[in-house]
This record gives structure tokens, sequence and C-alpha cells, in this order.
């Protein structure tokens, strides 16, 4: 009987000690709120910095609903859980961070966790942020302290249950929120490493360009080998790249500054407002980026052409060879006007055997560009394309992508391709009309206080 008894308080003893263990791991306590700071009491050089810094993460981009005020939240992001609507982060004192003090801001960039004690959800990279510095903190808080102030209460999110429990989400960080992961390497230029502190830090490129686990974490040992972004394939920025023409620093300088390079086409998706955010910024930031990212492209594949003179010398199949006859046609009406003419931007188009797209194995961008077109870039002579949801089908579309495919590029035959039409013109419609719900959509209480 004493020798069950003991059992008995030791078996307590350890559930009061894991219980403990577990309050540890998901409680954090609140940060006091602060009376909102004035706009003119922040350093114009301090404010100045932190713009050039929410331009290089993109936050207005992810924080701002279409057609929507400035970083008042809202905006949709899928995920394989459900949608999170990002909340509003400008200054207003009731829905944004107008309360904040630096102190909650900094630990949300690189705890997730709000002011109330409440861990956020990892859609908003703080496994990144983690490596910003205490001084760009400073610098971007600055800047979105000195924003119109938005009165805007964050949507309800989409989620299923479990995924809906924030409680998870503390789980998640002791898996795969780490500090230190990445360390400026002491061999490498200054330039290299300013490039690394950006891309693995505020800029987050791996966000979407780096695969997830089915716990929606970074797989880290792939890191840079593809993902996706609203809908939309993040190419492989690694050696596994499937650009008929390899990068280089120059060509990645070109097209983050200017959103397109000749050898490499056009930016689109969200890709597109990356390189619009990154033509604001200094060019010396712009550079460095190119050169680290250059670096982790590597040397090409022995298969793959080095210049694009190669890859445009190269022999197409006719286009009866191709065997295409009605995607054949649809290109000779709709697209040869552009793309086989050789004229410069904005009226002439790439030539398609330089497309990564059309060299990617998910045709996805490609019937995303088809779907929607390109909007030309303000006050640059950009390449600009009409869209043709509303007059090609399903049916002609997938015709023409097995012609591009056949005739523009030496890979295999992208298989599925009707499906895959019809997923993306449903993404599309849905993505609009979500993205351009107003925010005065029914609110969730819980959720105030959140970048």
């Amino acid at each position: 009987m004493a020798s069950a008894r003991i059992i008995a308080v030791v078996l307590a003893g350890i559930v009061a000690a894991g219980a403990v263990a577990v309050f540890a791991v998901i409680w954090r306590s609140p940060i006091a709120a602060i009376e909102p700071a004035a706009a003119q009491s922040f350093d114009p050089v301090l404010v100045r910095r932190g713009r050039d810094l929410a331009a290089t993460g993109n936050c207005a981009e992810c924080h701002t609903l279409r057609g929507g005020k400035d970083f008042a939240g809202g905006f949709p992001v899928p995920t394989p859980f459900g949608t999170i609507y990002s909340s509003n982060i400008t200054p207003d004192a009731q829905t944004g961070i107008g309360r904040w003090s630096e102190l909650a801001f900094r630990r949300a960039m690189r705890s997730g966790v709000d002011r109330d004690g409440r861990h956020l959800y990892p859609t908003f990279p703080y496994d990144h942020f983690i490596n910003v510095t205490e001084e760009d903190d400073r610098a971007l808080y600055a800047y979105l302290m000195t924003r119109p102030p938005v009165h805007a209460a964050a949507r309800r999110n989409e989620l299923t249950f479990p995924y809906n429990q924030r409680i998870l989400i503390a789980g998640w960080k002791l898996l795969f929120l780490h500090r230190g992961e990445w360390q400026p390497d002491p061999a490498r230029s200054a330039e290299y490493n300013r490039g690394g502190y950006l891309v693995e830090g505020l800029a987050h490129c791996g966000a979407c360009h780096t695969p997830r686990n089915a716990l929606g974490a970074e797989r880290k040992k792939a890191q840079f080998s593809g993902g996706e972004a609203d809908n939309w394939v993040a190419y492989a920025i690694n050696a596994r790249s499937p650009s008929p023409v390899p990068w280089d620093a120059e060509a990645l300088y070109s097209y983050l500054r200017q959103g397109w390079h000749p050898d490499h086409g056009v930016a689109r998706g969200p890709m597109a407002q990356v390189a619009a955010n990154l033509s604001s910024i200094p060019e010396s930031d712009v550079r460095a980026i190119a050169i680290y990212m250059a670096d982790k492209f590597g040397a090409p594949q022995p298969d793959r052409p080095r210049r694009s003179a190669e890859v445009l010398a190269e022999r197409s199949p006719s286009p009866e060879a191709v065997g295409e006859k009605a995607g054949a046609a649809i290109y000779t009406a709709a697209c040869a006007g552009c793309h086989d003419t050789g004229r410069p931007p904005p009226y002439g188009g790439i030539n398609l055997r330089l497309s990564t797209g059309i060299s990617n194995p998910d045709p996805r961008n490609v019937i995303n560009t088809i779907l929607s077109g390109l909007r030309p870039v303000e006050g640059e002579r950009s390449p600009i394309m009409p869209g043709f949801a509303a007059s090609m089908d399903d049916a002609q579309i997938a015709a023409l992508l097995k012609y591009l495919r056949g005739r523009f590029s030496n890979q295999p035959a992208w298989t599925g391709v009707e499906k895959i039409v019809a997923d993306a013109r449903r993404a599309q419609t849905v993505f609009l009309q979500t993205s351009a719900e107003p925010h005065n959509a029914p609110a969730d209480p819980t959720q105030r206080d959140r970048p």
C-alpha cells in the first residue's frame, strides 16, 4: 500500500512538472500599453531608414488589402491549413499597433508574440525576422508609427481545427524557431554578408522560395529549392533553377531592381511587388542581395547552356512538328505579334525559349500570366501583356500551353494541363474576390493588436 502511494505521488509530481513545463512554453506575459506617440517625436533620419527596410521586407504587400489603405491589414494569405488574414500595423490605437511599445514590437518581430502575449501564426515570418538587428527593428518601428492611422479591425482567420488553436504555435516554435541560424561569414566580403543579412532576415526570400514540410516550416536542407506564394510557383533560386540561362550577379541585380531581364523574363505575381519595392531602396543593398544569391545559385548543371545566344541558336521544332494545331493557331493569333518580332519592350515580348516558366516543371506561372497579363511598371519601358482570362476558355489555354512547351522547351510535356488551368482560374477568381472584401468585414475580437 505504501509503495502504491509512493508511485502515485511520483506520477503526480511528473504530471505537475509536465504541466509547469507546458505552461512555461506556452505562456508569455503581456507588455503594458503606451499612449500613442506623436509622429513628430521620431527622428526623420530613422524614419527614412525604416521606410527602406519596410520596402526590403515587402511589408506593405502583405499588410495592405487590394484597394485598401496602406498597412491596414486584411490581406488573405492562403495556407494548407486555411486562410490567414494579415492585421493592421498602422498606429491606430484601437485596431492597430498605436499602443505598442518598441519592446512589444521587437518581441513580435523576433519571437512571434503580440503585445498581449499571444502567439502569432508564422505566416508572419518571424523565423526570418529573428535575424533582424535591434537597430533595424527600431527604424521599422519609427516608420510604422509615423504612418497615417487607419481604424480597421482584424478579419477572422479561416482555419480548420486544430490549426485554429494558437496553443499549437508554441510547439511549432520549439521545433522550428531558433536564434543564430544565420551568422556572417568572416571569410567573405562585407557586401556578401550584407546580402546574406537581408536575404536571410528582413527580405525573407526563403519564405517563398523554400519548400515546406507537413507542419508548414521551411525544409532547411532544401533551402531555395522552390516553393509557392499566393497560387504562384516561387522558382528554385539555387543550382536547381529551371532557367534556360543561368543567373549571375549582374542579371539578378537588373531583375531585382527593374523587375525584368532580357534573358530571364518579367517578375510576375508576388515577385512583381517585391521588385517594385526593391527599386526604391539603396542600390547597394540590391547589389548585395544579388551577390549573395548568385553564390546560392552556384555553378549551373553541365547540361544547361551558359549564354542566351546559345539558347536562341538552338533550333526550335517547327509548328507542324510540335503537332498542336489548335495551340499553334492560338499562338499565331494572340502571341506571335509580340514574341516573334524581336522588338524591345514595351511592345515586344521575351523570346519564349528564354522563359523560365515554360521550362519549369509546373506550368502555373505561365497559366497565371496568360490569364491576368502583365501590368506596365510606372515610368519605365517595361514589358506589358494583355490578360486573356475573358477571351480564352480553359481548353484553348490548355492547347496553347501544350504548344508552348513543345516548341520553346526541351523539357518533357506537361501532364494534367486541363485540370491545372481550371484550378488556376478558380484560385485567381477566389483570390480576387477575397482580397477585394472591405475592411469592415466581420471582425474577430480575439485578433486585436496583432501584426
